[in-house]
């Protein structure tokens, strides 16, 4: 945590400094939360079928659903352009679902799914240009702090759970993951606000890059500056 708190002061030093230079430019607070649509890209993905043998190959990867949230501050440079650090809180991670290939359990048509629960702690600082009334594109790059890594097994047939488990899995990932994020939103004159974006990971997931697998999210916000 000790280096998150580190970036966060760099942030807010950089912030004040633009603050000081452009007194006539109100700064604003505000918060914003929003869906994620979280997955990985990248070659463990490409073998997962080899992986899990259990599954004979019938598996299919699907998104993992979670939110994100938090406060971000939008520091005008110049008309139409501002710079946005933020911090959030952010869920991420993936899921793989498939059906037990054994002929006994056929009929009972018994499906599983291994579902990664990553939680992040982003900071991502955002340029933003306004390119009409309201209507804005955004980029740049952001850090983002592991605090927690789960693995969830689940498994049933007929509306009843046959295994239902949950494991930590944080050692040998890696905390400090680097991103990409952009997109575009909306601003209106009252200080709502709506989003949509993607985080595109730049870091392996995990410490020693065996399998250069890499976080991918899309994100859907909305939010208030005031």
């Amino acid at each position: 945590m000790k280096k998150i708190f580190i970036l966060v002061a760099l942030v807010l030093g950089f912030s004040a400094s633009d603050v000081l230079a452009q007194q006539q430019s109100p700064v604003r607070f505000g918060i914003k939360a929003g869906l994620n649509l979280a997955n990985w890209q990248g070659e463990s993905v490409k073998s997962a079928n080899n992986i899990l043998d259990f599954t004979d190959g019938a598996v299919s990867q699907q998104m993992r659903e979670g939110f994100h949230a938090g406060v971000f501050v939008t520091i005008p440079i110049a008309p139409g352009f501002e710079i946005e650090p933020g911090l959030q809180y952010s869920q991420k991670g993936t899921r793989l679902t498939g059906t037990l290939p054994f002929e006994l359990t056929d009929f009972l048509n018994v499906r599983g799914t291994l579902t990664n629960k990553a939680e992040y702690l982003d900071l991502p600082i955002l340029a933003k240009v306004y390119v009409g009334d309201g209507f804005h594109i955004f980029a740049g790059p952001q850090v983002s702090y592991l605090l927690s890594n789960k693995m969830r097994a689940r498994a049933g047939a007929l509306g009843v759970n046959l295994i239902n488990t949950e494991w930590d899995m944080k050692s040998g990932m890696r905390e400090i993951d680097f991103a990409l994020s952009g997109g575009v939103g909306y601003r209106f004159n009252s200080g709502f606000n709506l989003s949509a974006g993607y985080d595109f990971g730049l870091s392996p997931v995990d410490n020693a890059a065996t399998f250069k697998t890499y976080n991918s999210v899309i994100k859907a916000s909305v939010g208030f500056a005031f």
